[in-house]
């Protein structure tokens, strides 16, 4: 079972100066890029986004009240706990009304994978499990993870726990976990 603890993640700056990224998980492309990245990201500024093109992005706010996106002269409100796909190439400017927010950003390569962000409900009484190809990551409250009957672990805020078929590990508490899945797509013909 693998956890990747928040606290332990680095905070990257932004070129804009507008807030900071830490990285929880990465697939690496042949052109030394990346084909996927998740990652928490705190706005404390209102700004442009950086550009992704080729990309598609999902953002969910995680911390705070509302971000508002423009897109191309499109304003989109983005509230809690409600996740929000599009395409990273978009000329994106973002403002605070209610003060800074936290993110959480699933960012893939358009055609090549596909990005998807649940926010789930966590139960004492019926753990949740997280699959290959999964993140789960707590957003709010108590929850423990554990694999077979290995002894449970606890996890922080914001840790992440690495989804797996073989041994899928299961997490059990109260409070909501981000459940993020990257499916790879089929080439088009």
């Amino acid at each position: 079972m693998q956890i990747i603890r928040f606290a332990e993640l680095t905070a990257e700056p932004w070129r804009n100066g507008g807030g900071v990224t830490r990285e929880i998980a990465r697939q690496g492309s042949a052109d030394g890029g990346w084909d996927w990245r998740v990652s928490i990201a705190d706005v404390t500024k209102a700004g442009d986004f950086s550009p992704f093109p080729g990309m598609e992005r999902v953002l969910t706010v995680i911390e705070g009240e509302l971000l508002l996106l423009t897109l191309d002269s499109a304003e989109q409100p983005l509230e809690k706990y409600r996740p929000f796909r599009f395409d990273g190439g978009t000329a994106t400017t973002a403002k605070l009304p209610t003060g800074d927010i936290r993110n959480l950003n699933v960012i893939t390569r358009s055609g090549a994978f596909k990005g998807h962000t649940s926010i789930i409900e966590l139960s004492k009484k019926r753990a949740h499990p997280v699959f290959e190809g999964q993140l789960g990551v707590l957003l709010q409250g108590q929850a423990k993870v554990s694999v077979g009957s290995a002894e449970p672990l606890e996890l922080g805020r914001y840790d992440a726990v690495v989804g797996s078929d073989t041994n899928s590990p299961e997490v059990l508490g109260r409070g909501f976990l981000a459940v993020v899945s990257i499916d790879p797509q089929e080439p088009s013909a």
